[in-house]
């Protein structure tokens, strides 16, 4: 089983940053993509980036695009979500996703969900 523990969350003044961490433990052989996503109360849930484990390629969603930067330490089994510029609109609880697509015959079809670490912006 693979666990997902968050950290780096806390408050900060806009035009602040902060870089949240993502920590995946158990059996991660099998982990492909990895990312965050973000939701606010009374607002639907938004991905915010993603990354492959093997080319590394990025996804950023348009509201966090040139401020946010997402990295992954496959030896660590750790990603990295470098926030900058931030915002009272980036206000959240942030969730890390790890996701299993079962290519490998050893692996299943699974994604992960850690359990969210909470993002203010102060204005």
């Amino acid at each position: 089983q693979v666990q997902l523990v968050e950290s780096g969350g806390g408050l900060v003044q806009a035009g602040g940053s902060l870089r949240l961490s993502c920590a995946a433990s158990g059996d991660t052989t099998c982990l492909d993509d990895m990312g965050w996503y973000r939701q606010a109360p009374g607002e639907e849930r938004e991905l915010v980036a993603q990354i492959t484990r093997k080319s590394g390629s990025t996804y950023y969603a348009d509201s966090v695009e040139g401020r946010f930067t997402l990295s992954r330490d496959n030896a660590k089994n750790t990603v990295y979500l470098q926030m900058d510029s931030l915002s009272p609109e980036d206000t959240a609880v942030y969730t890390c996703v790890a996701d299993q697509f079962g290519l490998q015959p050893m692996c299943d079809i699974r994604t992960f969900w850690g359990q969210g670490t909470q993002v203010t912006v102060s204005s």
